[in-house]
C-alpha cells in the first residue's frame, strides 16, 4: 500500500507518496490540494494508496529531506525511487540528472549527450517525471545558460538556483556509465547571464 503524505513547512507544502521502502512520487507547492493532486497523478495505475493522517517514519524523513533540498542544502542521501513503471529512457535521464551536484547546472543538450536522445526528449522527461525536487530538474537549463522551462514556474526555478549557488567558478565533467561525460557549469554562470549574479 502506498501512503500519501503532505506537510507544511513555513508556508510551503511538501508531499510524498511512498511505502516503507520506496518513493513513488514527490511534490512541492503553495497549496496542499496542488501537491496532493500531483502525487495522485503520478502514482502508478492500479496500485492501491491511502492518505494517512499520521506520517510514517520513512515518510517523515523524506518530507524533511524535500524541505532541505528546497532550501538549497546539499543533501547527499540517495533516494530509493520506485521507477519500474517508468520507461527505460526516463529512468536513464532521471539517473543522469540526479548526478548534477548542488551548485551546478547542465544543459538539456549535455544531459541528452550523456543519456541518448535529443534535448527536446530530455525536456519532456524533466516536465513529466514524478520526483521533483529530488531529481533536480531545476538544475537543467538551456544551452545558452538561460532558464529554459520549469513546471513550477521560472521564478521558482531561479529561486532554487539562487539558494544553491556555492561560489564555484569553473565548469567540470562528471563521468556517466558507458564512458560518457556530463558537462556541468556553476550556477553563477546562469545567474550572471540573467543579471542576478
Amino acid at each position: 500500500m502506498i501512503g500519501v503524505y503532505a506537510r507544511n513547512f513555513h508556508g510551503a507544502w511538501f508531499g510524498v507518496a511512498c511505502n516503507e521502502k520506496s518513493i513513488f512520487a514527490t511534490s512541492f507547492g503553495s497549496t496542499e490540494e496542488r501537491i496532493l493532486r500531483d502525487l495522485l497523478d503520478n502514482i502508478p495505475f492500479n496500485v492501491p494508496f491511502q492518505n494517512y493522517a499520521k506520517t510514517s517514519a520513512f515518510a517523515e524523513n523524506m518530507l524533511t529531506l524535500l524541505k532541505d533540498i528546497y532550501d538549497g542544502k546539499d543533501v547527499s542521501e540517495r533516494f530509493p525511487l520506485a521507477t519500474d513503471h517508468l520507461s527505460e529512457y526516463m529512468r536513464r535521464v532521471i539517473m543522469i540528472t540526479s548526478l548534477i551536484p548542488v551548485g551546478y547546472v547542465a544543459s538539456y543538450g549535455s544531459v541528452a549527450r550523456a543519456a541518448g536522445g535529443s534535448p527536446r526528449a530530455v525536456g519532456r522527461v524533466m516536465a513529466t517525471h514524478p520526483f521533483a525536487p529530488i531529481v533536480p530538474c531545476h538544475r537543467v537549463v538551456s544551452s545558452d545558460l538561460t532558464l529554459g522551462g520549469y513546471g513550477g514556474g521560472l521564478g521558482m526555478k531561479l529561486a532554487f538556483l539562487i539558494r544553491e549557488k556555492r561560489g564555484y567558478t569553473a565548469e567540470r565533467e562528471i563521468s556517466v556509465d558507458g564512458g560518457k561525460k556530463l558537462r556541468v557549469f556553476p550556477v553563477e554562470f546562469v545567474l550572471k547571464k540573467l543579471g542576478k549574479g
